[in-house]
């Protein structure tokens, strides 16, 4: 299968300013992440808010560049792209995010917020962008009348399928999905989940997704990958993740979560997140595992393959004794 996305050492740091005599503070928000996506695929990237998951989103649908790294789409280096493809990657990659409510204008009939895209990237007539508008309506199941209508008269669910539909009028093949479902009531999140894996099937989408919720990352990934504090702590399989987690924050997250915690050890991490304007010297977990030790405290852990995934812990072979779940 072919790799649709290549991410390779990818970094953001921000310059905070803090005050006109001392020093801008550096804020690393991601910190070296790497992986592939292949077309037709889910990654899943979770994490507590503020781990740099939808700091790398931003960063894949390049609304911000990386400060370092690499990062290739479809073929072409999305860093520095030529000037002439940049229109057809900005046309690969799009985007959904995770309010409903405040990324569609209020101003404008759904019709044209959805052929607003075409009008901009394409020579389409009036007519040929109306008939793609409402077979992309039909396809993430709104009907015709509703053509005309504002996103004030949408529940939230509708809307979600609304801009689900305006990411897919350009036909991409990366789809970022930032929090997608976080915002919709339950029996809702499982309706556009649905949606979202039956659309895959169908136009051979990869996805990725951005969450907070292992049990929504159950649902529709196919490889999972572990956010803390900016670093990858567990990338692999999401199978082989959730029947043995190897990282203790991968366990934190999975005991913690409802339906998910049964026959597992109940682990939780002390205190809060650190701030990311001063990370613990040694492993950015260190200052809340169960199983520091001097070493964590010192030495950052590699990212390094066990078991069939990469995992960045000291001492991850003692977990593969624990019988998987």
């Amino acid at each position: 299968m072919s790799v649709l996305v290549s991410a390779r050492g990818l970094t953001r740091v921000y310059d905070i300013g803090r005050g006109w005599f001392r020093e801008p503070a550096h804020l690393q928000a991601v910190g070296g992440v790497s992986f592939e996506l292949a077309a037709g695929h889910t990654l899943a990237v979770v994490g507590e808010s503020g781990c740099g998951k939808s700091t790398l989103a931003r960063m894949v649908t390049l609304i911000e560049p990386p400060s370092s790294g690499r990062l290739m789409i479809d073929g072409l280096n999305a860093v520095t792209p030529p000037a002439s493809e940049k229109p057809r990657l900005r046309r690969t990659v799009q985007i959904v995010f995770q309010n409903p409510y405040g990324s569609l204008n209020p101003r404008k009939r759904v019709g044209t917020i959805l052929e607003e895209p075409l009008i901009i990237n394409t020579n389409l007539s009036k007519q040929e962008r109306r008939r793609q508008v409402l077979e992309m309506m039909a396809k993430v199941g709104l009907r015709p009348e509703q053509h005309s209508r504002y996103p004030h008269m949408f529940s939230g669910g509708q809307r979600q399928r609304i801009a689900i539909a305006r990411a897919l009028m350009l036909s991409p093949k990366l789809l970022v999905a930032d929090e997608p479902v976080s915002a919709l009531d339950m029996s809702v999140q499982a309706q556009v989940l649905n949606l979202l894996v039956d659309l895959q099937a169908e136009l051979g989408l990869a996805y990725l997704f951005i969450s907070h919720d292992l049990g929504v990352v159950r649902h529709i990934a196919h490889d999972v990958m572990i956010m803390y504090l900016g670093v990858v702590m567990e990338h692999g399989a999401k199978e082989r993740i959730f029947a043995r987690p190897l990282h203790p924050y991968t366990q934190t997250l999975l005991a913690a979560t409802p339906g998910m915690g049964k026959n597992r050890k109940r682990i939780i991490a002390k205190g809060e997140l650190p701030s990311p304007l001063n990370p613990p010297a040694g492993c950015v977990f260190s200052t809340r595992c169960p199983y520091v030790t001097d070493q964590c405290r010192r030495e950052r852990p590699v990212l390094r393959p066990l078991d069939e995934r990469l995992v960045a812990c000291h001492y991850a072979e003692r977990f593969l004794e624990q019988p998987a779940a």
